[in-house]
């Protein structure tokens, strides 16, 4: 299975660290993303804490292409933010976790490595199983 989520929206509603941080506290996975997450900066590793240990996820901001725009109606100033992360279940958790703060609090659509989209919904769900399993 790849190990990556792609979640496309507006570059106006990327949100800073704190905003994203907001959105993630209530969700209860006790994920705390570090500072050096900026918006439409961050480039690589992003450092997280999960329940106090060592977690993260690679993240890329990147250009939308115009057949992904008209796929899903997104606006000319779309970005994307390319989600990778390893086989540490922590490192999924903690990208599975954003991208469904991300989906469910800012509109952002997301989408698999095989072009399906996902609901907030199905992304907090795979956050649930993947919490599970640690």
């Amino acid at each position: 299975m790849a190990r990556a989520l792609t979640a496309y929206l507006k570059k106006t509603d990327v949100p800073s660290r704190k905003a994203l941080q907001a959105a993630l506290d209530p969700l209860g996975f006790k994920l705390v993303v570090d500072d050096d997450y900026a918006p439409l900066k961050s480039k690589g590793y992003v450092p997280c804490a999960l329940d106090g240990e060592d977690a993260g996820f690679d993240l890329r901001f990147q250009e939308v292409e115009a057949e992904t725009r008209s796929k899903y109606a997104l606006a000319e100033d779309s970005v994307a933010m390319a989600f990778r992360w390893a086989g540490d279940p922590r490192e999924e958790l903690a990208a599975l976790a954003v991208v469904a703060a991300l989906a469910q609090q800012f509109g952002a659509i997301v989408e698999d490595p095989v072009g399906a989209a996902l609901s907030a919904d199905e992304l907090l769900a795979r956050a649930r199983k993947a919490s599970n399993s640690l």
